[in-house]
């Protein structure tokens, strides 16, 4: 499948991170309508190739407001392919040191988000708010999920003032996967 209109296709997915409380938490996408990690005969395996992701962070109880800028809460914030953790409220969810580290194959996409007033002790802070990008996939290089669930999940550094909602949408396609590159993605996303 090529990065076109016939074959891309948006799926969603968000999660409210709670105010004053630690730890994190996450949202569960299942995917298993959209994969197939079996090849049978001529028929190939199918994985679900996921070009870009769009995060957003908003205010949760003020019909989508932009986040107020007394906001001095941070949390690093991440899509992971076959996590499995499920839903997850806030304080739930310890992520692993690892977590949203290079080394995990899992990673789909991942950064952090500075509250406004986070950013004003630090006089030498030069970050954009949000999105702090760290990885992605590309058009070019898709990460290809061959797992039936990617997980949206946050571990919160600095508590939040507000109770703030964090989205993600991505733009996927369906792809066929010939028996090698199948065995090997199934191989790298292992819990």
């Amino acid at each position: 499948m090529a990065y076109n209109i016939k074959d891309v296709f948006y799926l969603s997915t968000s999660t409210i991170v709670a105010a004053g409380t630690g730890n994190g938490g996450s949202a569960q996408l299942d995917l298993s309508a959209y994969i197939d990690p079996i090849a049978r005969g001529r028929t190939k395996g199918t994985g679900l190739a996921v070009y870009k992701c769009h995060f957003g962070v908003q205010q949760s109880a003020s019909n989508s407001d932009p986040i107020d800028d007394a906001e001095v809460g941070t949390f690093s914030y991440g899509l992971q392919a076959g996590l499995g953790v499920g839903d997850l409220s806030t304080g739930n969810l310890i992520a692993q040191s690892t977590a949203y580290s290079m080394t995990n194959a899992l990673l789909v996409q991942n950064g952090a988000f500075y509250g406004p007033r986070s950013q004003i002790a630090n006089a030498s802070t030069t970050m954009d708010m949000f999105p702090n990008t760290q990885v992605m996939p590309s058009i070019d290089v898709p990460y290809v999920i061959v797992r039936d669930n990617v997980c949206l999940t946050y571990q919160v550094h600095d508590q939040m003032t507000e109770a703030t909602e964090l989205s993600v949408r991505l733009e996927v396609a369906q792809i066929s996967l010939d028996q090698a590159t199948l065995n090997q993605l199934l191989r790298t996303q292992t819990v």
